[in-house]
């Protein structure tokens, strides 16, 4: 009979600490997943800072690099020039 009073004591003991080392296995898991939350937005707000940025450049040498557009232009004529003076040179023999 003693070793039956013991038995139901022993799971007694069982139920209550499970259900402490449960809480404490969670309250472990959702600090982890916080800190890495933290941790991932922290990262995420760095790469948004960074993009303004990248942003401000790439407009920045879209200003600069526009009147290139007109460089085919430039090209076309000068190509047309050089044709011409070819011809005339053709013609005059030489």
């Amino acid at each position: 009979m003693r070793r039956h009073t013991w038995t139901q004591h022993s799971h007694a003991d069982t139920r209550g600490s499970g259900w402490k080392a449960g809480y404490t296995i969670g309250t472990g898991v959702v600090a982890i997943v916080v800190a890495l939350v933290s941790a991932i937005l922290a990262y995420a707000r760095s790469i948004g800072d960074d993009a303004l940025k990248i942003n401000e450049s790439l407009q920045h040498a879209e200003r600069n690099t526009a009147p290139l557009g007109a460089l085919r232009t430039t090209i076309d004529d000068a190509n047309a020039i050089v044709g011409g003076l070819q011809r005339g040179r053709t013609r005059l023999g030489g």
